[in-house]
C-alpha cells in the first residue's frame, strides 16, 4: 500500500506534497507551514495506492477534500475542528434496546450530505484522469495493456 498527496490549484494543476510534510502540517509543526497558501482554501486529493517493488501499480481509492490555511500558512485549527465535529455527526445512532419501528433517525444521513458539501469536492473526469496519470505515469500504459 502507498499514499500520494496532491494539492490542486485553481487552474487544476497538481502539486505533489510529501507524506512527511502533510503529517507535519497536520501535527501543527510550525516548520511545515506553507506560506504561499496563507489565508486560502485549497483542494487536495489523497490517493491510496497498490504498490509493487515501491512502484504504483494500481489505485485503490481517491479522497477529495480541502485544506484551509491560516494567515501564517499553517492548517486552520477551527476548520479542522469543525470538520472533525461534523464527521462524528455522520455516525449512525447506536440503538440500545427496542425502539419504535415507526420513528427513523436520519440525522446522520443529513449530516453526511452537509459534510460532503462543506468538506469534500468532486473532480471532473479530466481532473480524475490527470490525477491517475500523475500517480501511475509510465505504469499506466503497462496497466492498460
Amino acid at each position: 500500500m502507498g499514499l500520494r498527496i496532491f494539492l490542486v490549484h485553481e487552474d487544476d494543476s497538481l502539486k505533489r506534497l510529501s507524506i512527511d510534510r502533510f503529517e507535519r502540517l497536520r501535527r501543527d509543526d510550525p516548520n511545515a507551514r506553507l506560506p504561499q497558501y496563507a489565508s486560502q482554501k485549497i483542494r487536495y486529493t489523497l490517493v491510496f495506492l497498490e504498490t509493487k517493488d515501491r512502484r504504483a501499480v494500481g489505485i485503490n481509492y481517491i479522497d477529495y477534500g480541502y485544506l484551509v490555511f491560516d494567515s501564517n500558512g499553517c492548517l486552520d485549527a477551527d476548520y479542522r475542528e469543525q470538520a472533525a465535529r461534523m464527521a462524528l455527526e455522520i455516525l449512525p445512532p447506536i440503538e440500545l434496546g427496542a425502539g419504535s419501528d415507526s420513528v427513523i433517525d436520519a440525522g446522520h444521513k443529513f449530516a453526511k450530505k452537509r459534510y460532503e458539501n462543506q468538506f469534500r469536492w468532486r473532480p471532473t473526469k479530466e481532473m480524475e484522469v490527470a490525477i491517475i496519470k500523475a500517480v501511475l505515469g509510465k505504469n499506466l500504459l503497462e496497466i492498460l495493456s
